[in-house]
């Protein structure tokens, strides 16, 4: 540590020296950075500091009074993954600073990292004479070097549920309107607010990528875009008193991060945001097992079926009695169908089975905003909840928990101990909760401090009850998955409950909210036309087969979804038996070939095994790939199963044909394969004995 008091640029450098910090105090003390990626420019100039109540602002007035240099290279094993370890391999620089003003000393630090395919920073707040600290804003800059193009969406204090726009920084504004899709709570900010993780791609071809990482006890960032200087400013979720967040010292900020390559394949590989999360936090970790499941669900989301019992409305959860409600006749989580569910899971190689509407409350929940909404422990009279464990336990599997929220955060809580217990008496080891509507207690957002807190509070919760967690509606993930590993998917993106998204979605994704983890995106669905079972609802999906079976090895996840119906499935059990076969857990990943919002073309190697699935995805535009398989092991066949589009394939007119056959092939190989607009492919390659 050595102590320094006047202005100049400190340089941090990656272990290749590709990418470039510099860290420079102005002659105002303004703390600033910019970043270089093999001599070009990534970052330009960009201011750092906060505002904070009754502070003078901690923008300005600073002076340098330590650097350190540090750096790491150690390899880690995630408890589940794409890869069996993960490199983590830096250069390090924190710059501590000290701030004078109005009798008031503030001591803040701003610790950089340097990786390979990025950067990242955090604010550090040592222990000092200022105790607590109450941020109004962070004033986090990310100055742009040109208009480039970006995936994104609106920024958003209650929801990841859109579609990505592919658009030029300066038309962020013009189409950032008020038709957005209709969502039950949402709140923008800004005309040139986006979200993080936000893809970005340069003129001269460089890939960037803004996110963050580690998000604990803090707000969720978002950015907003001055577009006469293309800088992002970074923009906390508010609290309902308008401040941002309320910090303690000593702390530490999460990261702030920026990755960077000439290669898309580049972007989706990186493993940054896991890298700079803390360890795992779980000692024994060895019940938290990946997951493939089914469940009763799409016959709800698509109206074929209801979560409700009966046609109540507008009562009191404590009071109201089921046993004298007469049932309407369209309840899903019968115990008859569940045992249906039940039984086909089992019959081919599912883990668990989700039953979602088992539990009372269903008839008054959607858009109430009322505060005891669920119990998370009663069931309606027609699901028993003994038997159906017992008998999914007799078959092998096991039943996942659901806990829907309905927003209402005191409730939730106020119950968790006992809807956890009540999982653990009758076996169950996952649950998904979900956060739909607005927040309670009213005014406050999905993405504040306190809710952050929530979220991560109940997976640790459930971590001690020996608990998988998938988290729908919470904030998008940032890498806790690594500290947490029983967080085992978020949902916090417009998934296959929209029905009829536009073909590129699942192209975008993988470049966007999967950065910062897995996403339960329930895939496999086979019947497009949805009016055919389901007579009032006139979606049709824009998806092949052969897409969705592809985006079970291209969309990464240790809790994958066989979301349709089992009738669907046994009509093309054919198709279905690559679902069957696939892991939800890898040895290894290549990303082979990518462009954002165009295709995605992935190979996977099962955990332990030697067997391998490719999978590849492409947007509206049908395109023909060639597939090299050099990744195979030399000298030895494998039996390769192609799951494939026909000549006829169109996810909007033939969306349903597809095409499989089985060749031998070896690393020389190098298949061409057309996918279908909307289309996709699957290989899995087994080798000969």
């Amino acid at each position: 540590m050595s102590a320094c008091n006047t202005g100049g640029t400190r340089t941090l450098e990656s272990p290749d020296g590709n990418v470039k910090i510099e860290f420079n105090l102005t002659k105002q003390g303004e703390p600033t950075y910019d970043a270089m990626y093999k001599g070009k420019t990534i970052v330009g100039e960009s201011k750092l500091g906060f505002e904070a109540q009754g502070l003078p602002s901690l923008t300005e007035g600073f002076k340098v009074v330590g650097i350190s240099m540090g750096s790491e290279d150690e390899t880690w094993a995630p408890v589940w993954g794409e890869s069996d370890s993960i490199r983590n391999n830096y250069n390090s620089m924190t710059i501590k600073m000290r701030k004078n003003a109005d009798s008031v000393e503030v001591l803040m630090g701003v610790e950089f990292r340097a990786y390979d395919d990025g950067i990242a920073f955090r604010y550090v707040f040592p222990e000092q004479e200022t105790k607590q600290f109450v941020i109004t804003d962070e004033l986090s800059q990310f100055a742009m070097t040109g208009d480039h193009t970006a995936w994104w969406i609106p920024g958003d204090y209650d929801t990841q549920e859109y579609e990505y726009v592919k658009s030029p920084l300066s038309e962020i504004r013009s189409l950032n309107t008020d038709d957005k899709l209709g969502n039950v709570s949402q709140t923008g900010f800004s005309p040139t607010g986006v979200q993080t993780s936000l893809m970005l791609k340069t003129a001269d071809s460089l890939y960037l990528n803004i996110h963050e990482a580690a998000l604990v006890d803090f707000p969720a960032m978002h950015l907003n875009l001055d577009d006469s200087t293309m800088v992002f400013t970074s923009w906390l979720t508010p609290s309902p008193d308008g401040t941002k967040a309320v910090i303690k010292t000593p702390f530490k900020t999460p990261w702030r991060v920026v990755m960077v390559s000439d290669k898309a394949t580049d972007i989706l590989a990186t493993q940054i945001i896991y890298n700079l999360n803390e360890p795992c936090a779980i000692d024994d970790t060895s019940w938290i097992k990946p997951v493939k499941f089914m469940g009763v669900w799409w016959e709800m989301i698509t109206g074929k079926s209801e979560w409700s019992y009966t046609n109540a409305e507008n009562f009191d959860l404590a009071t109201f009695d089921y046993s004298k409600a007469k049932p309407h006749g369209k309840h899903g989580a019968n115990n008859e169908n569940v045992k249906r569910y039940i039984d086909f899971a089992a019959e081919n190689g599912m883990d668990q089975l989700l039953i979602e509407g088992w539990n009372v409350g269903w008839e008054d929940w959607f858009g109430k905003e009322k505060d005891y909404v669920f119990d998370f422990v009663t069931p309606y009279p027609d699901f028993d909840i003994a038997m159906l464990n017992e008998y999914a336990h007799s078959k092998g599997i096991k039943l996942m928990m659901h806990h829907e929220t309905s927003g209402s955060i005191p409730n939730y809580e106020r119950h968790m101990d006992r809807a956890y217990d009540l999982m653990n008496q009758y076996g169950y080891n996952a649950v998904k909760s979900g956060y739909v509507g607005p927040i309670l207690p009213k005014g406050r957002y999905h993405y504040g401090q306190a809710e952050v807190n929530h979220y991560l509070d109940a997976v640790k919760k459930a971590a001690e009850k020996k608990i998988m967690v998938d988290a729908h509606e919470a904030v998008r993930p940032t890498g806790l998955a690594r500290t947490y590993p029983n967080l085992l998917a978020n949902e916090s993106a417009m998934g296959t409950e929209y029905q009829s998204m536009s073909p590129g979605h699942v192209t975008i994704l993988p470049f966007t909210r999967l950065k910062g983890g897995p996403m339960d995106f329930t895939p496999g669905i086979f019947k497009m036309d949805l009016s055919t079972f389901a007579p009032n609802n006139h979606n049709k999906k824009r998806a092949t087969i052969a897409n969705q079976l592809a985006l079970y090895v291209t969309m990464y996840s240790p809790l994958q979804m066989a979301a349709d119906f089992p009738e669907h499935y046994a009509e093309k059990a054919d198709a279905f038996q690559f679902i069957k076969d696939v892991p939800v857990d890898w040895s290894e990943s290549h990303y082979l070939d990518a462009e954002p919002g165009e295709f995605i073309i992935v190979a996977r190697r099962q955990k332990n095994g030697d067997s391998w699935y490719v999978g590849g995805v492409t947007n509206e535009n049908a395109r023909e790939v060639t597939v090299p398989l050099s990744f195979l092991a030399p000298d030895t066949q494998y039996e390769a199963t192609f799951y494939t589009d026909a000549a006829d394939t169109d996810c909007d007119t033939n969306p349903e044909t597809y095409v499989i056959k089985k060749e031998t092939v070896t690393s020389a190989s190098a298949p061409v394969i057309k996918m279908a607009r909307g289309g996709g492919f699957a290989i899995s390659i087994v080798p000969k004995k």
